[in-house]
């Protein structure tokens, strides 16, 4: 699959080498100065052993070797949330059988807070919606065997505007958070004064390090500086895009955007094209299919973002598929592409451990069609036979060479895995 991923793989190491230059370059033009050689010598030493012993914690604390998988208000609840739905939806995380597939985190998102800090500058939990306090709902969802996240704001204050951020209060609010046995921290990108995200994003990163607690860090940076390019040494997720809506045009575009930054994910670091829609009711069953689909071979988080306390049918079959989420949590931690496109008929696949390979046919035209993967498409050798297991109708044909093709509904997809005979 290598030739598949050359270009995705430029882009990411060109930005790098753009960034390394550029400050070489500021350096070297002030060269004469002490503060300058200073810099240099930093850069040079301890200053990038450091985010280097910085990323390898990240990676040794065990969090993120493969995309998180769990569950987010925001994008049904938005900001009507209190502690009893939270504990509902672990309640229902567990009873639904989701948490055995491996749905673990269950993610607090905007508007949990009062607006201001208490008398010692601490975030505080809104006594209205959440009266027991976030340690006390930590220590249940514990209990339940799940993890529980929580948001802030790499700003003065949330998207809401109705609670504080955490700029410049990274150590107090990192250890608040360590205290109260947070698992997970969305940090958003609202209300910044206009600092890049290269210089306000690190120091929450060090500060969640420095509690001692395993806190998995996910930027929402809206991949505003293309952090796909910087932020592995910083977090575990990176948003590659905006806000996804629970419409169709929303999900591809967001599919499109994150596709760039293939080459730059991998285990402990991920690109997030942001939460999932399934279930919400704004798109066809083929559409959330594919829209699960896409995320799982991408490599994408997968955070469930509808009611779980009311799953339909439908839905519940979609979220446990647990072959296609094989593909997503598949050790070998390669974010699968888009490899053909021609009028929207389009071929994404990638490579999985064990010498398999994911593929997606996906019929994003207005009509009914046929979508073909040639073995050249998908980087396998013209002779090679193999077996084509249908993670969606579960079904395997035991010899296929040269392409394999399918005849696809509007915007419907078909997903397999394919093992060399």
């Amino acid at each position: 699959m290598a030739q598949q991923y050359s270009s995705s793989s430029w882009s990411c190491n060109l930005s790098k080498m753009a960034g390394l230059a550029l400050c070489l370059l500021v350096m070297l033009s002030y060269a004469s100065s002490s503060y300058a050689r200073l810099l240099l010598n930093r850069t040079r030493g301890g200053f990038m052993v450091s985010r280097e012993a910085h990323r390898r914690n990240l990676l040794d604390n065990g969090l993120g070797h493969t995309p998180p998988m769990g569950w987010n208000s925001w994008n049904h609840f938005a900001c009507n949330i209190k502690e009893d739905l939270i504990r509902e939806t672990a309640d229902a995380m567990v009873s639904t059988g989701l948490a055995a597939l491996g749905y673990q985190y269950i993610n607090i998102d905007d508007c949990w807070g009062e607006l201001n800090r208490d008398s010692k500058g601490n975030l505080v939990p809104k006594a209205s919606t959440f009266p027991s306090g976030m340690k006390a709902l930590a220590d249940y969802i514990h209990k339940k065997g799940l993890k529980l996240g929580i948001y802030s704001d790499a700003g003065n204050q949330t998207c809401s505007k109705t609670m504080p951020g955490s700029l410049g209060h990274e150590k107090q609010d990192a250890k608040t958070f360590a205290s109260w046995g947070i698992d997970y921290l969305k940090y958003d990108n609202c209300e910044n004064n206009n600092i890049s995200p290269k210089e306000r994003y690190p120091p929450m990163s060090e500060a969640l390090a420095n509690t001692g607690r395993p806190i998995f860090f996910s930027l929402c940076e809206w991949g505003s500086e293309d952090p796909a390019t910087w932020a592995k040494s910083v977090g575990n997720s990176w948003r590659t895009t905006g806000d996804i809506e629970d419409k169709w045009e929303s999900m591809i575009s967001r599919a499109d955007l994150n596709d760039k930054w293939a080459s730059c994910a991998g285990p402990g670091g991920w690109n997030d094209p942001d939460m999932l829609e399934v279930g919400n009711g704004g798109m066809t069953t083929e559409e959330y299919r594919a829209h699960f689909s896409i995320w799982a071979l991408a490599k994408a988080p997968l955070l469930i973002g509808c009611d779980i306390r009311a799953l339909d049918a439908t839905t519940k079959e979609l979220l446990s598929n647990n072959e296609v989420i094989a593909v997503n949590q598949d050790k070998l931690g390669v974010q699968g592409k888009k490899v053909k496109s021609n009028n929207d008929l389009e071929v994404w696949a990638g490579p999985l451990s064990n010498n398999k390979v994911a593929v997606i046919l996906w019929n994003r035209s207005s009509s009914k069609a046929k979508v073909t993967a040639s073995w050249s498409d998908i980087g396998l050798k013209p002779g090679t036979s193999v077996k084509a297991r249908d993670l969606w109708a579960h079904s395997t044909q035991s010899s296929v060479s040269g392409e394999i093709s399918s005849e696809l509904d509007s915007h419907a997809c078909k997903m397999y895995v394919l093992s060399p005979n």
